[in-house]
């Protein structure tokens, strides 16, 4: 009869440890997706902002880096900008560099 409360205790403890991680891995994945979103935020306002000032959009984002001040971790983080047209808004694409 006792070695079902010990296995209950450990049963319990288990289930204990293992709702622990998933909350933490998943507060983990929510953080990085926030992090990406700045990222994201910060290459648009950047373009939006040449935009205001030159009446268009830059061509790629080294400009975006040279005039406007732009900065982000290139090691963490590859970004995607596709100018299609000076008067339209680029598509911007920002992922996190696997193994980071």
């Amino acid at each position: 009869m006792a070695y079902r409360k010990e296995i209950a205790i450990v049963l319990l403890m288990l289930l204990v440890l293992v709702g622990v991680w998933l909350l933490v891995s998943r507060v983990g994945t929510s953080s990085d997706n926030a992090q990406t979103q700045f990222v994201t935020d910060a290459v648009q306002n950047a373009a939006l902002t040449c935009y205001a000032v030159e009446g268009a959009y830059p061509d790629d984002v080294e400009y975006l880096r040279a005039h406007y001040g732009l900065a982000y971790d290139q090691d963490r983080y590859m970004v995607r900008y596709s100018a299609f047209a000076s008067n339209l808004l680029p598509e911007i694409y920002v992922t996190e560099v696997e193994g980071r």
